[in-house]
């Protein structure tokens, strides 16, 4: 588990490292591709060769960036999927191990509860033994160490474990280490034991108290540590035990298991034995007689018995049942027996350790006891009782354990007898076998109990090795869970990071949508440019040359446009720097405002000092943020500027990608031409080959016609014999003659189709020759368009600037408006302010004394005035933002226009561009499908000669090996020739380039002069143009204005419309020229068709000429078969013959036979009868022996006649043979040529491509050298504008002059010095500023006036520009350095392009070479193929030899058994002959008197024989020749065999390449059929073709009779042109006019490129030095002019400061002073009124100050009845001190009686209830219960009412207000009714909001005033002494009403 979440977690960690790698890595291609990017526009590359080279390496390095981070991406989301697998497999085997782990957690909490069950029980009894022994607890520290060590000697001897467990090496190392550890602790307590034996002995010896007690405690301690490590090993043992238990179970189990598997085959066993038997009984029927009768005994047994049988097997069965029944109850027992047997020998120990200690035990409780007593009579306080006691017990425990413990052995012996017994009663009626099968399952058992053992151990390890692995889940889960919290931080933190990676895209992409929206400006303006262009192309067509020059002018412009991008990007660093600068003097500035705003408080006294303070610091603030917001702005814009610029260039570099693209297609197509020009020169050498071989194969052929004239003269001679044969023979000669001179024709008739069909695709070839100049002049025009293009960008660019500083002007705009917002917000909070002010004072006045500072009111009325200019103002500034507004939506309009007609351009050129890229591709695969015609015609041409040279092999006889010669040496001419003229068109593209390079020096010394006039230029007109720029931009924003009002869209929308007719009708032509191509294409097509149809009926004549061969062949064949066939017909006609000769002679002696019978019968009756028949039959025998004799010779003349012919065909196939030989040796010493020859190119293509290797490896080498100076030079052009002036500039000129003549390796460590120099100087730089920024610090902190401050400043600015100073200096020194090193980069790129230049050659050269191993390598495959072919007709050959030696073989057997048979029957014949003659010699005995004519019958016989002995000597003569003639026919046949299969493979190949063509044919069969109306109009075309061809010739049938005249008109054309050049040269002298300056520069160039290459170094330091000096006092007068600049912009924007804030502070003053004289006049005014109300006042004091108010002695009144009658005598009281009546008198009154005094009261308060103005108190319905509630209570919720203001306060608005006079009239009068009351409570409630801002809000402190003009009551005087004023409490709802008396009271 551990390995596996290590590897888990060592696989994560990897797989993070990858994903950071990987990230890393990305992050570090991101950088270098932005860098690359940035550095794109800083590449300035002098030809277009150099910028093809560059523009392709980008675009490889971009794919190269793009495949990487794809590839990255790739495995990084194999990293991620991979990761998630790994952790979804993690996280189910944690699941698993968790569940169970659970389970096994379930499962050890059952045994630990079973064991704390037996834990408890042991205690108990331990508890007994203690007491039951005291001294016995010393020795039993040896009992469980030996037990444990006794449980595991198993472990330690059977670690191997049993079948079923699988056990690894390292938990057996584990269990060794365990058992080791277990030793080593039980070595531990033996040798305790031993120590506390010494101490017992020593305490023996020892005497004294104190050590006694000392030992007893240390052994009462021990004692306590023994019971602990017993009771954990009972524990142990205890589960130990279940353990074993389980392991027990399950060996049973599988014990069982195995025993029904051992039963099942046992009676699988017995049931083939069974099947044997049967099969003995049926296979030993034919055995000997013994044992067949032994068989049928046993067969009559066996039918007698077959019950018996059955009966048999029953008890077989139940036998088997016993048996298996037995066996498990065996391996109980046995089971039952070892445990038995394990528990004894356990116990036995036990016993013996028992008795061990119980002895010890003794020996110690004697000593104890010894001691004890020594103790009581010493000490009979120290007794130990109960120790002893506890031992005791103890003893009796373990004593009754023993006794347990044997009766448990005793009952298992006694368990083990009886089982014995039983198993001795089952084993018993068993039979000997089964005897047998018990002691193997002993054996087994045994050897099951030793598994046993070891699986006991294996659980004990295990089991410890589970707790382990519980520690290890827990460790592992722990892991993964810190796994899952880092990969969900990784996940966050990636989410994180995609989220702003997308944010980031979308800001791009909307940066890009900008652009996008300028490029459809910037193309729609193009497009008008375009129309304007193409009106004036007319009129431009003349001046193509001039346009061209014009072209150089403006590359050179660019060029120097770059440059000046660059100066400019140099010119707006600085800006930036002093940007910087103007910064840090304006936070000086408004430091020192702060300090002047804080004099001028100082200095001004007034009252609201705190408040202008405020207003100054809230400006301050503004001004700050308004600032830090102009700078914000200022960075974003010249961000997106940057951005632009960047996306620009990007822009021009893909123009030029695309102009290089086109370039590349011109060139492509160039060299597609020369290719097609080539091949059809090839083709052409070809056809002339090719003629040559058919009037060479035309010569062959009627030499093979002569050659078969004289074979046939010669058959005709030989078979005179033999007419009808020879006539028939000739007859086919003359057949194949004609056929053969049809088949010449027909090869002429092909040469001539073949020369019409050459001179066709001529044709063509001219046709689409002419089509591609048209493509090239196309794509010049577009060239020239792409030029104009270019210019029209450039323009773009500038509006696009102008547009630029149009939207910068509106930002400005926008950014002041929302300035004006800020300070209108900030305004109407300062009014708030005010207001609450003004209340405030209100509040103060209302409360004050009638007397009043003239002071607060001054302020008021100035307040009041702020605020109405403060208003004006705002009126103002909303004005002004509606302008704004309107202006903004007008420009946003007239943007959103730009953009929709940007986006028309756009839409324009992405479709111009698609239109190119469809034409691009149409030109690619017309070239691709032209060279597949091509690579075809070339096949079948190949195709062709393959068959010429079969024709020969099979034709010619010498003349073939000096023909493949001299095709070699064609070859090689060819080459040699390919190779001449590929030298010299090198040597003239090289002679180009010189003359490009001389004409690039000279344009590039023009642009170092015209760049060094820009430079000053640019210096001069930098001051100028600040202010020029901001007119412009005025300018401009009216224009835009103008535009946007005028007519201009319409006419961009009519321009737009013009360029796209004009698109339509290019992309008409450009379908017009498609067109022509397909044409084109399907002539090609047509042209192959027809070259297929000649190569197919050349096929055909081929086929035709080899079927003649076979024909021939096979007659040869034939007539050599028919020989050996006409000789075996006549051997067996010979045969016959003889049979018949035989058969004639049987018949003769039979014949004979009866003649002597019937002589010897009837001699005397007809004797002159028979003697007439014999004769007779003697006559006819002569008469066919005659015929016979004749018919031999005639066969005889038949058989020298063939030997003959046979003679002549062999001679013939002989001289064949041997002509085929010298073929074959020819063509075998041609292919060791060729092999030769092949291995010899192959060794000069190595050395070729090792040259190339190393000229390659030289390229790189200077590349790597031009790159390191392009970053060397990239570096210092970096570096140059951050060079501080600590740096000595005689170093620098020293290091520039080593840098000059160092190589490019010691530029980089200079570069390295100078960076590291470069970082010093900045080091020094930032501590000068420091110390610059720390002085003019301390400056402002010690000047006490802004003049000593300015002045300090001054001589700061000076000491600085001293600085810079120096620094430009040294930045001049710096830059000559870098024109010297870009001199050095020029040198080298020139170098470099040399280089290149004999690349290219080498690699043309190379390719050449390859194309001629490539033909090699295919002629070498041919030949290869054909040797290949020879060698298996070679062997094909030899194997047919050896097959018609067989046959040859065979057919010599059939002779010698036909000649054994003639032998045969020749011995036969002399057989009956000698039986004829005894015939004879007995008739002659007999007839001697009448044998006269038979003797002369018997001579003629002899004679006869004679001759027929002659014939047969005659003809085994013959046979003998016959024989020889038959070898000779053999082999003959045999070489013509070899001949015809050779035939036959050649007809093979034949059909095979005839099968090829047929399928061919059918796809060139479809395509026609497909193109069949492409034919018909092409035949048309061909038509008119033809008859222009007619018309053509009669033509030059006429020029070739008026070539005379042609020469005339000729001469007067040439007048003519000559005429038209001069006008030419009037037109160029005229254009040499307009082009006279750049012709005398070119010639001053010319003139000092000679002196240059004359006096080099001069010329070069004396321009240098005049041109530093030049920058040197150009860039002194700008520094100059510059300082002049910034000294007058700082005094300037001081002046203004100063002017803004004196502007401000008058403005405020003047503000602040009308608004006091406001105050003032409404202060008089208040003042009146407050006089007024005051006199009022005192009026209504003086009428009522001895009255009581109604309303409270109303409500009083009131709340007395409601009061209970207990509690009223509380309310008179609380009236009386109201009234201020004494307690005394109260009190007297109250004694009085009741009646009197409420009398007097209600009398009193009786004219009181028409008072009006008391609010009434209506009932709640909380106030049922008011009657029992007391008065305290009431009197507090009356205060509470009164508290609430319910009135409203007295208006002193400027609208109600009347005159002095008419104050008080109608008020003081009458009171207000309730009603009233009520409305004007409500009325003040809802006015609240639009109340004046001088009333304040009413007091907390005077809660019962009433308006002065509501009554003249005394209460609504100002608050006196007299009446008591009340505070509004806040009274929660749990206060009692007492207590809130009391509070008021207290007050």
């Amino acid at each position: 588990m551990a390995s596996w979440l290590g590897g888990l977690g060592s696989g994560l960690g990897q797989s993070l490292g990858q994903v950071g790698d990987s990230l890393s890595s990305l992050t570090g291609q991101i950088s270098s591709f932005t860098k690359d990017i940035l550095l794109e526009g800083a590449e300035e590359v002098g030809d277009a060769a150099t910028e093809l080279h560059v523009s392709n390496s980008r675009l490889r390095e971009i794919e190269s960036i793009n495949a990487a981070q794809k590839f990255e991406n790739d495995r990084l989301k194999k990293v991620c999927s991979d990761l998630e697998e790994k952790h979804e497999a993690a996280e189910l085997q944690i699941k698993q191990l968790s569940i169970e782990y659970r389970n096994q957690l379930q499962q050890k909490e059952v045994e630990i509860s079973h064991l704390k069950a037996r834990q408890n029980a042991l205690q108990e009894q331990l508890q007994k033994v203690q007491t039951a022994a005291q001294t016995a607890q010393l020795g039993a520290g040896v009992l469980p160490p030996a037990t444990a060590s006794a449980s595991y000697v198993p472990g330690v001897r059977h670690s191997s474990g049993f079948e079923g467990d699988d056990m690894d090496f390292g938990d057996i190392i584990w269990s060794q280490q365990e058992i080791n550890r277990l030793s080593n602790e039980v070595l531990r307590l033996e040798s305790e034991v031993d120590h506390w034996k010494q101490i017992a002995v020593s305490s023996k010896v020892q005497g004294t108290d104190d050590a006694e007690q000392s030992e007893i405690c240390k052994l009462q301690n021990i004692v306590k540590e023994l019971k602990q490590n017993l009771s954990q090993e009972i524990d142990e043992h205890q589960h130990e035990l279940s353990v074993l238990q389980d392991a027990h179970r399950q060996k049973l189990v599988e014990i069982s298991r195995r025993h029904r598997e051992e039963l099942s085959e046992y009676e699988e066993r017995i049931e083939e034995l069974e099947n044997r038997l049967q099969q003995d009984g049926v296979s030993t029927d034919a055995m000997d007689d013994s044992k067949i009768t032994e068989q049928k005994k046993n067969t009559q047994s066996l039918q007698g018995g077959k019950a018996a049988e059955l009966q048999v097997e029953d008890e077989i069965r139940e036998l088997n049942h016993k048996l298996s029944s037995a066996k498990a109850e065996n391996k109980n027992l046995l089971k039952e027996q070892e445990l038995a047997k394990l528990e004894k020998i356990q116990l036995a120990q036990d016993y013996e350790k028992l008795k061990y200690e119980f002895s010890v035990l003794q020996r110690s409780v004697a000593e104890q006891d010894a001691l004890l007593n020594k103790q009581e009579k010493l000490q009979s306080k120290t007794s130990l009782p109960q120790d002893v006691v506890r031992l005791q017990q103890a003893l009796s425990e373990a004593e009754n354990e023993i006794a347990r413990l044997s009766s448990l052995n005793q009952g298992l012996e006694k368990e083990l007898t009886s089982a014995q017994h039983k198993h001795e009663n089952i084993l018993s009626p068993n039979t000997e076998d089964q005897n047998s099968e018990l002691n193997q399952l002993r054996q087994d058992l045994e050897r099951k109990e030793h598994e046993l053992d070891e699986s006991i151990a294996e659980r004990e390890t295990l089991i410890a090795e589970l707790e382990e692995l519980d520690k290890q889940n827990q460790e592992a889960t722990q892991h993964m869970i810190t796994l899952k919290e880092q990969l969900s931080k990784q996940h966050t933190e990636t989410d994180s990071i995609i989220k702003q990676l997308k944010f980031d895209v979308d800001s791009e992409r909307k940066k890009v949508s900008e652009l996008e929206i300028e490029k459809m400006k910037i193309i729609k303006e193009l497009d008008s440019q375009k129309e304007k262009l193409s009106q004036c192309s007319y009129a431009l067509n003349d001046l193509h040359i001039t346009k061209q020059q014009l072209q150089d002018n403006i590359k050179n412009l660019q060029e120097q446009l770059r440059k000046a991008q660059d100066y400019n990007s140099h010119s707006k660093k600085e800006i930036g720097e002093l940007q910087q600068r103007l910064k840090e003097r304006e936070e000086e500035l408004h430091v020192s405002l702060s300090k002047l705003t804080e004099k001028s408080n100082e200095e001004s006294n007034y009252a609201c000092q705190g408040l202008i303070l405020k207003e100054k610091e809230v400006e301050i603030a503004k001004l700050q943020n308004d600032i830090s917001e102009n700078k914000q702005a200022n960075e974003h814009l010249e961000k997106s500027l940057s951005d632009l610029r960047t996306e620009n260039g990007k822009l021009i570099a893909a123009i030029e990608e695309l102009k290089q693209e086109l370039s590349d297609t011109i060139s492509e197509k160039n060299k597609v031409y020369l290719e097609k020009d080539t091949v059809v020169e090839a083709l052409k050498m070809e056809k002339r080959q090719l003629e040559s071989e058919l009037n060479q194969a035309e010569k062959r052929l009627l030499e093979q016609a002569h050659k078969y004239k004289q074979t046939i003269e010669e058959l005709s001679n030989a078979r005179s014999m033999d007419t009808t044969a020879l006539q028939l023979e000739h007859e086919r000669l003359v057949k194949l003659h004609q056929e053969k001179d049809f088949k010449i024709a027909e090869l002429q008739s092909s040469i001539e189709q073949m020369e019409a069909d050459h001179q066709e695709t001529k044709e063509m070839l001219t046709t689409s020759l002419g089509g591609q100049k048209q493509l090239t002049d196309l794509l010049k025009e577009k060239e020239v368009f792409i030029e104009k293009y270019k210019n029209e960008a450039l323009q773009v660019k500038q509006e696009l600037e102008e547009y630029m500083k149009v939207s910068k002007k509106q930002d400005v705009f926008k950014q002041n408006l929302e300035e004006k917002d800020r300070s209108l917000a900030v305004m109407k909070e300062e009014n708030n302010h005010l207001k609450e002010e003004i209340e405030r004072l209100k509040d103060q006045q209302s409360r004050s004394t009638p007397v009043v500072e003239p002071k607060t009111l001054d302020i008021i009325i100035e307040l009041e005035s702020e605020v109405t200019q403060l208003k004006m103002i705002r009126n103002n500034l909303e004005e002004e933002i509606e302008v704004h507004k309107k202006t903004i939506e007008d420009q946003n309009q007239a943007t959103v226009k730009l953009q929709q007609s940007l986006q028309e351009q756009r839409k324009e050129i992405d479709e111009s561009r698609f239109q190119c890229e469809q034409m691009n591709v149409t030109h690619e695969r017309l070239f691709l499908e032209k060279d597949e015609e091509i690579k075809n015609l070339q096949k079948t041409i190949e195709q062709i000669k393959t068959q010429l040279h079969k024709e020969r092999q099979i034709i010619q006889t010498d003349s073939s090996d000096l023909f493949q010669e001299t095709k070699v040496q064609t070859l090689n001419g060819e080459n040699g020739n390919e190779k001449h003229d590929l030298s010299k068109a090198e040597i003239e593209r090289l002679v180009k380039g010189i003359k490009e390079r001389e004409m690039e020096i000279k344009l590039l010394n023009e642009k170092n002069v015209s760049l060094s006039q820009q430079i000053d230029q640019l210096s001069k007109d930098e001051v100028g143009k600040l202010t020029r720029i901001i007119q412009e931009k005025d300018l401009e924003i009216q224009a835009l204005n103008a535009r946007v009002s005028s007519a201009s869209y319409r006419q961009d929308v009519l321009g737009l419309q013009q360029q796209l007719q004009a698109y339509v009708r290019e992309r008409e032509q450009v379908l017009a020229v498609l067109s022509e191509k397909t044409r084109e294409n399907s002539q090609l097509k047509t042209e192959y068709r027809n070259i297929m149809d000649m190569v197919a009926a050349k096929e055909a004549a081929l086929v035709r000429l080899q079927e003649e061969n076979q024909k021939l062949s096979n007659r040869s064949e034939n007539s050599s078969q028919d020989m050996s066939r006409e000789t075996i017909q006549n051997l067996s006609r010979i045969i016959r013959e003889k049979d018949i000769e035989i058969d004639a002679l049987s018949q003769k002696c039979q014949t004979l036979l009866t003649v002597l019978q019937t002589s010897s019968t009837g001699a005397d009756n007809g004797s002159g009868g028979v003697n007439s028949n014999q004769f007779e039959e003697l006559l006819q025998e002569r008469d066919k022996l005659k015929q016979q004799v004749k018919k031999m010779e005639e066969w005889k003349q038949q058989v020298i006649t063939t030997v003959q012919n046979m003679q002549h065909e062999s001679a013939h196939l002989q001289e064949e043979l041997h002509k085929l030989q010298a073929q074959i040796s020819v063509e075998s010493d041609s292919t060791s040529k060729l092999q030769v020859d092949y291995n010899g190119l192959i060794q000069s293509y190595e050395q070729n491509e090792k040259k190339l290797k190393s000229f390659s490896q030289e390229l790189a080498q200077v590349q790597h050298s031009i790159g390191q100076l392009y970053n060397t030079k990239d570096l210092l052009l970096s570096k140059l504008d951050l060079v501080t002036p600590s740096l000595a500039a005689a170093s620098t000129i020293s290091q520039l002059s080593s840098v000059q003549h160092s190589p490019p390796e010691v530029l980089s460590d200079e570069c390295k010095l100078l960076q590291n120099e470069l970082e010093q100087l900045k080091k020094k730089l930032q501590e000068k500023e420091s110390t610059i920024r720390t002085l003019q610090e301390n400056n402002q902190r010690l000047s006490d006036s802004v003049a000593t401050a300015s002045e300090i400043e001054r001589k700061s600015q000076e000491g600085t520009e001293s600085e810079m100073r120096q620094i430009k200096e040294k930045h001049d020194v710096l830059q000559k350095s870098l024109r010297e090193k870009d001199i050095l980069i020029k040198s080298k790129s020139d170098q470099l392009l040399s280089v290149s230049e004999n690349l290219s050659n080498k690699e043309n050269e190379n390719e050449l070479l390859k194309q001629a191993v490539t033909n090699l390598k295919e002629r070498n495959l041919i030949l290869e193929m054909d040797i290949r072919k020879l060698k298996e007709e070679n062997e094909n050959i030899v194997a047919r030899c050896r097959e018609k030696e067989t046959e040859f073989r065979a057919l010599q057997e059939t002779n010698m058994q036909f000649s054994m048979m003639l032998k045969e029957k020749e011995f036969e014949s002399h057989s009956m002959k000698e039986k004829a003659l005894a015939f004879e010699k007995l008739l002659k005995e007999k007839e001697q008197g009448k044998t006269g004519e038979l003797n002369q019958l018997l001579n003629e016989v002899k004679s006869m024989q004679e001759k027929a002995v002659t014939f047969q000597q005659e003809r085994d003569q013959v046979m003998v020749a016959l024989k020889q003639k038959q070898m000779e026919s053999s082999a003959l046949q045999s070489e013509v065999q070899h001949l015809h299969e050779k035939e036959q493979r050649l007809n093979q190949e034949l059909e095979r390449l005839r099968n090829h063509l047929l399928e061919m044919e059918d796809s060139y069969t479809r395509e026609a059929l497909a193109a069949e109306d492409r034919e018909v109009k092409l035949r048309k075309k061909v038509l008119v073709l033809e008859e222009k061809l007619v018309s053509s010739s009669t033509a030059v049938e006429n020029a070739s009779h008026q070539a005379s005249l042609q020469v005339e008109s000729l001469q007067e054309q040439l007048n003519l042109v000559t005429k038209q050049r001069d006008e030419t040269v009037m037109q160029l002298t005229i254009s040499q006019d307009q082009v006279k300056q750049y012709a005398l520069s070119l010639a001053n160039l010319q003139m000092v490129l000679e002196q240059f290459q004359q006096e080099e170094k001069a010329l070069y330091s004396a321009e240098l030095e005049r041109h530093q000096k030049q920058s040197a006092e150009w860039k002194k007068k700008a520094e100059n002019l510059e300082e002049k600049v910034i000294s007058l912009q700082e005094s300037l924007e001081e002046a203004n400061t100063a002017l803004d804030a004196a502007s401000r502070l008058t403005e405020q003053l003047d503000i602040k002073e009308e608004q006091i004289e406001e105050l003032k006049k409404e202060g008089e005014i208040r003042k009146e009124m407050l006089e007024d109300v005051q006199n009022k006042l005192m009026n209504l004091m003086n009428s009522t100050e001895g009255k009581v108010d109604k309303l409270l002695m109303r409500n009083l009144f009131i709340g007395h009845f409601h009061t209970p009658k207990n509690k009223r005598l509380e309310v008179l009281r609380l009236m009386g001190s109201i009234l201020g009546i004494k307690k005394e008198e109260l009190d007297q009154l109250l004694s009085e009686e009741q009646r009197g005094v409420t009398r007097w009261v209600t009398g009193w308060l009786g004219g009181g209830a028409g008072s009006k103005s008391v609010p009434s108190t209506p009932l709640r319905p909380t106030q049922q219960n008011i009657f029992n509630s007391s008065f305290s209570e009431l009197f507090v919720k009356f205060l509470e009412t009164e508290s609430r203001p319910g009135l409203p306060p007295p208006k002193l608005s400027v609208h109600d207000m009347k005159p002095l006079g008419a104050a008080g009239t109608g008020k003081t009068s009458s009171t207000p009714s309730k009603s009233q009351m009520q409305d004007s409570a409500v009325s003040a409630v809802g006015r609240r909001p639009d109340a004046n801002p001088f009333l304040a809000p009413r007091s907390a402190a005077v809660p019962l005033i009433t308006p002065a003009s509501s009554s003249g009551h005394l209460l609504m005087k100002p608050i006196s002494d007299a009446l008591p004023t009340f505070t509004p409490l806040p009274v929660s709802p749990d206060a009692s009403a007492g207590a809130v008396l009391k509070d008021l009271l207290k007050q």
